[in-house]
């Protein structure tokens, strides 16, 4: 009996883990896409009702929200100069699953041209659909 409920909770923690790999692997695939300025690869994992939402946090110019529809996004990456690079480097992910919805939370730095140019955490929502997890909402924050 020992051995039979070993091999359930060994079975249980792998499957956990896989599914955390493949939500894991659609944010990669977004910043994939986003580093290589490639919509299609970003819009491939996420859902066509995405909500993106980011919050400005300045000591001198207060703290904002600003929402932003996904074709503004998708138009703003398209339209990045060849001449500049950016690069989203996430620091870490700690991903938590319930059934058909994950949450993640990534701290990150934000580089232009290699530059350093502000931090801050980014969240995201997943809904597994057929098998595939889309992002359907992702709200970050932003401080100098």
């Amino acid at each position: 009996m020992k051995k039979v409920m070993l091999f359930v909770f060994l079975f249980s923690v792998s499957l956990c883990n896989a599914q955390k790999q493949d939500v894991q692997r659609a944010i990669e695939i977004f910043f994939e896409g986003f580093h290589q300025k490639d919509t299609v690869k970003m819009q491939s994992v996420c859902s066509s009702k995405i909500i993106l939402q980011s919050i400005s946090e300045s000591a001198v110019k207060g703290n904002k929200l600003f929402d932003e529809t996904a074709q503004e996004l998708y138009k703003s990456i398209a339209s990045i100069p060849s001449t500049m690079k950016l690069h989203e480097k996430i620091l870490s992910y700690n991903i938590q699953i319930d059934g058909t919805m994950a949450h993640v939370w990534a701290p990150y730095e934000f580089f232009v041209n290699d530059k350093l140019s502000h931090t801050g955490v980014n969240t995201f929502t997943l809904f597994k659909e057929k098998d595939i997890w889309k992002i359907i909402y992702l709200a970050d924050t932003r401080r100098k």
